[in-house]
C-alpha cells in the first residue's frame, strides 16, 4: 500500500479589511477546488456550521483524491460522520446528494454513516443498499457482522487512523466526545513495551497541544477532562495544558523523542526496525495553525497545515535519529 509521502501545506486567505464608510458585504463562500480550502472549511465549519455544504464538498474530496488511500482519509471520513450526526433530521437528504460515487468511494460513506453515532445509522445505511451493490459485503459486515462504530474503534490499534477519525468528528461537531477518546490515548505516552502505543500515545499529546494552543475552547475541554481522568492520563495532561497555556510545545516533541530512544535502547525488535516508520499509517498532526493569519507556518521544523496533516512523513519528526 502507498502511502502519502508530502505535508498538505496551509493556504489561509487575508481578506481586506472593508472601508469605514462602506457597508460591511458577506464574505462568498470558499471554494473546494484544492485541498487546502476544504482543510481551513472543515477547520472553520463548528464555527459556522454549513450541512447543505457537505456533499458538494465531498464531491470535491473525490475529484482531489483525498479517499484514495483509506488510512489517510480518516480525517474526512470522521468530518462525514460528524457532520451527518449532528443533522439527523437531514442526514439522509445529505447521502443522496453525495451519489453518484463510485464504489470504491463509497467505503467512505459507508464507514461514515457507521461512524456517525446517529440512533438510527443502520437505518440510514440500508436505505442506500440499492445504490451501493457492489459494496454489499461491506454493508452486511456492519448492519450484521463486526463492522465497528466510532466507539468500539480500538485507539492503540492503528491508531494513526482512528485518531484521523476522531479529529474529523471533532472539528464537525466541537463536541468533547471526540476530544474525551483522545485524551484518553494519552496513557499510551507511558507505555515502555511497545513503540507503536508510545508513538499513538506522543501523536495524540502533541496534537492536543498543538490544537488547544490555538482554540480556547478545546482547551477549556482539556481543563474539564483533568477532573474526570485516571492520575496516568492526568499526568501528561497537565503538561499538554501547559504546553498550550504557554505555546512550548515543541517540549512535547522533545519529550517524545526521548521516549522512544529510551525504548528503542531497551529493545523491542520494532523499535530497531525503522522500516516500521514508513508504515505506521497516518494521523492528523494539528501543529498550531489553528487561527493563524499566514501561510507556511512551522512549528518544529513542520510545514504548519490548516486543522491538521494527514502523511506518514510527519512521523518522522517523532522517530529518533538512526
Amino acid at each position: 500500500m502507498r502511502y502519502m509521502t508530502a505535508l498538505l501545506l496551509a493556504a489561509v486567505l487575508a481578506l481586506a479589511p472593508a472601508q469605514a464608510k462602506e457597508k460591511k458585504r458577506k464574505e462568498p463562500p470558499l471554494d473546494f477546488k484544492k485541498t487546502e480550502q476544504v482543510l481551513k472549511w472543515m477547520n472553520d465549519y463548528r464555527r459556522a456550521p454549513e450541512p447543505d455544504r457537505l456533499p458538494e464538498a465531498v464531491h470535491d474530496m473525490i475529484d482531489l483524491s483525498l479517499f484514495r488511500e483509506l488510512d489517510a482519509a480518516g480525517v474526512y471520513i470522521g468530518f462525514i460522520a460528524g457532520v451527518l450526526g449532528s443533522n439527523p433530521e437531514q442526514a439522509e437528504r445529505l447521502v443522496s446528494r453525495m451519489f453518484p460515487m463510485s464504489p470504491e468511494d463509497q467505503v467512505v460513506l459507508i464507514r461514515a454513516i457507521a461512524y456517525s453515532n446517529l440512533p438510527d445509522w443502520k437505518g440510514l445505511m440500508q436505505s442506500f443498499i440499492e445504490r451501493m451493490p457492489a459494496r454489499l459485503v461491506l454493508i452486511r459486515k456492519y448492519l450484521y457482522g463486526d463492522g465497528k462504530t466510532l466507539a468500539d474503534l480500538p485507539i492503540d490499534d492503528n491508531g494513526g487512523y482512528v485518531l484521523d477519525v476522531l479529529w474529523g468528528y471533532y472539528y464537525a461537531t466541537g463536541s468533547a466526545v471526540p476530544v474525551r477518546r483522545i485524551v484518553g490515548a494519552l496513557a499510551l505516552a507511558s507505555n515502555k513495551e511497545k513503540i507503536e502505543k508510545l508513538t499513538v500515545g506522543s501523536m495524540a499529546k502533541w496534537t492536543l497541544a498543538t490544537n488547544a494552543s490555538r482554540e480556547k475552547d478545546l482547551l477549556d475541554i482539556l481543563s474539564d477532562e483533568m477532573n474526570t481522568q485516571p492520575e496516568d492520563v492526568r499526568k501528561h495532561l497537565r503538561e499538554v495544558i501547559e504546553a498550550a497555556e504557554t505555546f512550548e510545545t515543541g517540549k512535547i516533541r522533545k519529550d517524545a523523542v526521548a521516549a522512544i530512544e529510551e525504548l528503542k535502547a531497551k529493545g523491542p525488535e520494532s523499535a530497531r526496525n525503522f522500516a516500521w516508520w514508513g508504515q505506521a499509517g497516518q494521523t492528523v498532526f494539528a501543529l498550531g495553525c489553528v487561527g493563524a493569519a499566514a501561510a507556511s507556518v512551522t512549528v518544529a521544523g513542520i510545514p504548519c497545515v490548516v486543522g491538521g496533516a494527514i502523511s506518514s512523513a510527519a512521523l518522522k519528526y517523532l522517530a529518533p535519529a538512526q
